[in-house]
């Protein structure tokens, strides 16, 4: 009974911070990494980061790197996604996943997903 919760989207201008959160219930949720995934309409979901148990190591997306970070708080079950200097190619559905054996990219590598923020980035 493994549940994932998104909350923090919103519609931003350009340059605008946003701060995601995911909290997470069940045996996974300070056990194994965890990644956000965000997909835009008419493109197939992409990944934008992950992060291990322990909080390192980390990976991104080429086209956020430097502009988002991952973070994790196992004590509150959360995890975040801090995102920096938005643009509206950030725009899209974003998703928390968890219970990767590893830094995974792939979506397969992940076996529960919460339902979704939606972040709009426009003028």
């Amino acid at each position: 009974q493994v549940q994932l919760v998104e909350s923090g989207g919103r519609l931003v201008q350009p340059g605008a911070s946003l701060r995601l959160s995911c909290v997470v219930s069940g045996r996974t949720a300070s056990t194994y990494a965890m990644g956000w995934f965000r997909q835009a309409p008419g493109k197939e979901r992409e990944f934008v980061a992950a992060i291990s148990w322990s909080g390192a190591p980390q990976r991104y997306a080429e086209s956020v790197k430097g502009r988002f970070t991952i973070s994790r708080d196992n004590a509150k079950n959360t995890v975040y996604l801090q995102m920096n200097s938005l643009k509206p190619e950030d725009t899209a559905v974003y998703y928390c996943a968890a219970d990767a054996r590893r830094l995974g990219i792939s979506s397969p590598e992940y076996s529960y997903w919460g339902q979704g923020t939606q972040v709009t980035v426009s003028s």
